[in-house]
């Protein structure tokens, strides 16, 4: 009885393994983060349950930490699919590091220059935002105004912060709880391409939306 439940441990760990994805540039096989977090999850469960409860509680351990593991993971990956298919074709940049998600949008498609009213053709994109946003409901919803450094503190710092409340503000409009959504304006701070070149002072003119995990219930 004890091999067979070792060896159930080990297919779990096999089967989370399979699941991998191929990058479409190297074309190297990569665990997808829902496998990442399966397999620590399953190391980490089958570790704590045999201190626990010997070769009983491994295989319990293996299976919760496994579940729960993947489970987060998988959360994230499925978001991440979904967004890079609302955004393809829209200039919005998806970006992932760990299970935080940051989605980058051009100023240029999004703002008239110095202006902060949305541009009325950018309108269908945040929509699509929206629709995701509700269907994914557990993320915190960070909105992160910025400009190049031209024209001063005095006028980045509150243009930067009213383009934030814009978009914070469309989102709620469409029925994203504003309890979700923060907006915050950080003016030139951390420019993403030299502002010497024209074309780099565009890319530091943007908006970018962090989507966080929702804090630990203590």
């Amino acid at each position: 009885m004890q091999v067979k439940k070792v060896l159930a441990v080990a297919v779990l760990g096999s089967a989370l393994a399979g699941c991998q994805t191929t990058d479409p540039y190297t074309g190297e096989a990569e665990a997808t983060n829902s496998t990442k977090y399966g397999l620590g999850g399953v190391l980490a469960g089958a570790a704590i349950g045999a201190l626990a409860d010997g070769g009983e509680g491994a295989w319990k351990g293996a299976l919760i930490g496994g579940a729960a593991g993947a489970g987060y993971g998988h959360y994230t990956d499925t978001q991440e699919a979904k967004l890079r298919t609302e955004l393809r074709g829209t200039s919005v940049q998806v970006k992932r590091q760990g299970n935080d998600l940051t989605l980058i949008m051009p100023g240029n498609i999004t703002f008239e220059t110095s202006r902060a009213d949305i541009k009325s053709s950018f309108y269908p994109v945040l929509t699509s935002l929206t629709k995701v946003f509700k269907e994914f409901n557990q993320n915190l919803v960070q909105v992160v105004g910025y400009t190049d450094s031209t024209g001063g503190d005095s006028i980045n710092y509150p243009l930067s912060q009213n383009r934030a409340n814009s978009v914070a503000q469309y989102f709620i409009n469409q029925g994203v709880p504003g309890s979700r959504i923060n907006s915050v304006g950080r003016g030139s701070q951390n420019p993403i391409a030299s502002n010497k070149s024209k074309e780099g002072r565009a890319m530091n003119r943007r908006v970018e939306i962090n989507l966080l995990p929702p804090p630990a219930k203590s």
